[in-house]
């Protein structure tokens, strides 16, 4: 039987700042107690419930399937293919943290899940955090995917190195995705569907067609990097997890959902499976179509490797096409993430009250002017600094502060599960939820180490930037209450 429907699910201005208490809960994990109600002044009006199933799971896909696949088997090449064991492993972790997602979108199907799971098991600093890192990592992620638009546009139209050039493009790729978010929730979904599409059918084919033309000379090393096997899996698989970062977006958007209890799971694991699916294949096609020495070199590895099997340059051109298409895509559903966790926490008081503001559109558009100016900063770092170093330090740096909320959402599964008595848990699911809930922890904890030291640096410095934020909010919200009460 289908998990009970809370009421007055199309009502997000209270359920947004709370867990959802009303909803049936796992069987394995005992009731959420309810969280504070949000301060009167962050109400907004309700919004209608836009993704379904197939939006939701485009979403999902949309998000992960994006400049990763595109861009990052040249990055991992000096590793050897060991990047192709992280692939595996990254795999299996990210179907493990879709279950638990889902699990805990049961618990609360709101928007800003990653941000509400902390905040309902450890309190509003633990919240705060985890919203504030996960914001960090979007507006990161995004410049990143921008900066790697350019690599398959030089394919198309020769840059020739312009750094301007080069700069003028990739802030078109992140204000175009942006100014479609600012025509609705409805659009950005529609827009999800279409680009998963066009992304997702030619990189399968391409995946399977490669494989036949795969030479095994080309793959090179198994470990190229000079350390041991487990440091070099480690470190590839920090950088690799970039690419499967998205995976929470249902449960981010938890909010837009329909039927979210049961839907949040189904499109996070549905999502998860398609999109490793198109990793794995695509990344030994990747490998074994272009030579090792060639790939480490690489601007646009998937344009090589289909120029490999067509023995022209026309296969790449198309493959461009794709590339381009499925990165704007994919910066599409990361803006509308970016702007969703901090409307969730700014509806707390723990966010700066514009993030709280609803369009017309149903989009929290000062979330999304917040990232897009924000990326557009970084991105002009990027090409002050140079383009090739700075979009690694990128990479590594949204590893950090992606895993940060993914360590708290698990923990909080982990305390919820502890709090549970033997009378109103099933010791079989139980343990399937300590194992999932345990392991997910495990493997955000392993590739925050795996990120190396100037990563975590860095990632620490943006996080801890946060806190004077959190103090102020907090001070003014317990100073307003102290008064009314007075």
């Amino acid at each position: 039987m289908p998990p009970t429907k809370p009421a007055e699910t199309n009502e997000p201005s209270r359920r947004s700042a709370t867990s959802a208490t009303s909803a049936t809960p796992p069987t394995s994990a005992p009731e959420a107690p309810a969280a504070p109600e949000a301060p009167e002044a962050a109400q907004a009006a309700p919004r209608r419930r836009t993704f379904g199933l197939a939006a939701a799971t485009a979403l999902v896909m949309g998000n992960i399937i994006g400049g990763g696949i595109f861009a990052l088997p040249a990055a991992v090449a000096p590793y050897g293919t060991v990047s192709l064991l992280a692939f595996v492993v990254l795999s299996f972790a990210a179907v493990l943290l879709a279950l638990l997602f889902g699990k805990l979108a049961r618990r609360s199907p709101v928007t800003g899940g990653l941000y509400v799971y902390p905040r309902d098991a450890f309190g509003p600093f633990a919240g705060f955090l985890s919203a504030w890192s996960y914001w960090t990592m979007c507006w990161v992620s995004i410049a990143a995917l921008a900066v790697a638009v350019v690599g398959y546009v030089d394919v198309l139209i020769p840059l020739h190195g312009n750094h301007a050039l080069e700069a003028v493009v990739a802030l078109a790729a992140l204000w175009l995705p942006a100014a479609a978010n600012f025509a609705g929730t409805r659009w950005v979904g529609a827009v999800q569907v279409v680009s998963t599409v066009l992304k997702f059918v030619p990189l399968l084919l391409v995946a399977t067609v490669g494989l036949f033309f795969v030479d095994t000379d080309n793959f090179g090393p198994f470990n190229a990097s000079g350390q041991s096997v487990s440091g070099a899996l480690a470190a590839s698989a920090a950088l690799l997890l970039y690419s499967f970062l998205g995976v929470e977006s249902a449960a981010v958007s938890a909010g837009e959902v329909e039927d979210a209890e049961r839907t949040v799971g189904r499109a996070s694991v549905l999502g998860t499976l398609g999109s490793a699916l198109v990793y794995l294949l695509g990344a030994v096609a990747v490998f074994g179509l272009v030579p090792h020495d060639e790939l480490a070199r690489s601007g646009a590895p998937f344009a090589d490797a289909v120029n490999a099997i067509t023995g022209g340059s026309w296969g790449g051109t198309a493959i461009a096409l794709v590339a381009v298409a499925s990165i704007t895509g994919c910066l599409n559903g990361w803006i509308l993430l970016a702007a969703q966790m901090p409307y969730a926490a700014a509806r707390d008081g723990l966010f700066p009250k514009p993030f709280a503001k609803v369009g017309k559109g149903g989009v929290p558009g000062f979330g999304v002017w917040a990232v897009a100016v924000l990326g557009t900063l970084l991105i002009g770092l990027n090409y002050t600094a140079g383009p090739d170093t700075t979009f690694r330090v990128l990479v590594l740096i949204t590893t950090f502060t992606g895993c940060v909320p993914y360590l708290l959402s698990a923990a909080a599964q982990l305390y919820w599960l502890a709090r549970g008595s033997r009378a109103r848990v099933r010791p079989a699911g139980l343990a399937r939820d300590l194992v999932v809930a345990g392991l997910s922890f495990g493997f955000s904890f392993w590739l925050i180490a795996g990120a190396g030291y100037a990563a975590v640096y860095q990632g620490v410095l943006f996080l801890f930037a946060g806190i004077p934020v959190y103090v102020w909010l907090r001070g003014r919200q317990e100073g307003a209450a102290t008064a009314e009460t007075a």
